[in-house]
């Protein structure tokens, strides 16, 4: 197996495992990383079939990590982003929220780019469009979640009393949307091509 793949599943698994060893709460710790276990298992089936860029798997990484750690210590309450920037409550969601616009805009450009979908303006329009749709349907089912699991719902949501709580997560994530458009889709284009160049069963 390719060395990068098994480091991959090292850094994913250790960092599941951690995560779960006397976590905060529990039932909020199943709720928070079972987006990232979904994710990985995916990422696992599609591997030789439909095998991702570098940089889409790196990013994918990196937010099922964010997740795995505010399941430990739930969002509100994760070390060192207590006050940060002079606020009065502790903004870990907030990077969890950027990278639910990052990551999720990352993956619909690459599916839309080597599906040849849709190009220039309108690839950027249906990315940004799709990764804000994204992070609406994922407050929802917080919404959802939290008004079943009763006890559990302060520390799913992570509002913290915030009344705009909702509405700055979705701002967080679209600001991650344009980031990813803005910034790495240079980037994503090269390893798109490299990708592209391998053969035709690279691209789907």
């Amino acid at each position: 197996m390719n060395p990068w793949v098994l480091c991959w599943a090292l850094v994913f698994g250790s960092v599941l495992i951690w995560s779960g060893i006397d976590p905060k709460d529990q039932l909020t710790w199943l709720l928070e990383v079972s987006p990232g276990i979904v994710g990985g298992l995916l990422l696992l089936a599609t591997y030789r079939r439909f095998p991702l860029t570098p940089l889409l798997y790196t990013l994918i990484l990196a937010h099922c990590v964010i997740l795995f750690v505010g399941g430990h210590y739930t969002y509100a309450e994760v070390p060192l982003f207590d006050g940060l920037f002079g606020s009065e409550r502790n903004n870990y969601d907030k990077l969890g929220h950027f990278f639910q616009g990052l990551v999720p805009a990352l993956i619909t450009r690459e599916i839309l780019v080597r599906r040849e979908v849709v190009d220039g303006g309108w690839l950027v329009l249906f990315v940004v469009s799709v990764a804000l749709a994204f992070s609406a349907l994922y407050e929802l089912i917080e919404w959802w979640v939290a008004l079943l699991s009763d006890e559990a719902a302060d520390a799913f949501l992570g509002t913290q009393g915030y009344v705009w709580d909702t509405q700055s997560d979705m701002f967080m994530a679209l600001i991650g949307a344009v980031c990813a458009v803005v910034f790495l889709s240079r980037w994503h284009d090269v390893q798109l091509s490299s990708l592209a160049d391998k053969g035709p069963d690279t691209t789907g």
